[in-house]
């Protein structure tokens, strides 16, 4: 998975690069597929997989993580 992400994410520099270098009559058009290759595929990928295997509860702002929080806080002051 790693190595596929990496694989789009210099897929989609290459093409915006080259689109601003390259003087072609269809540069415009690798800016933007290289920055919808950014925002479609490597984005969603990445989160995917630094996400995968973790409690969403746990970063959620319950009563239960707020009170954690004023705890920790008061430890903090003491």
């Amino acid at each position: 998975m790693k190595y596929f992400i990496w694989f789009f994410f210099l897929v989609s520099i290459g093409c915006i690069i080259s689109g601003y270098v390259l003087n072609l009559e269809y540069s415009e058009k690798l800016i933007g597929f290289g920055v919808l290759g950014m925002f479609f595929i490597v984005f969603p990928l990445f989160s995917y997989h630094r996400w995968r295997g973790k409690d969403v509860k746990d970063y959620l702002l319950t009563k239960e993580n707020l009170d954690k929080m004023r705890e920790r806080e008061g430890d903090k002051r003491d």
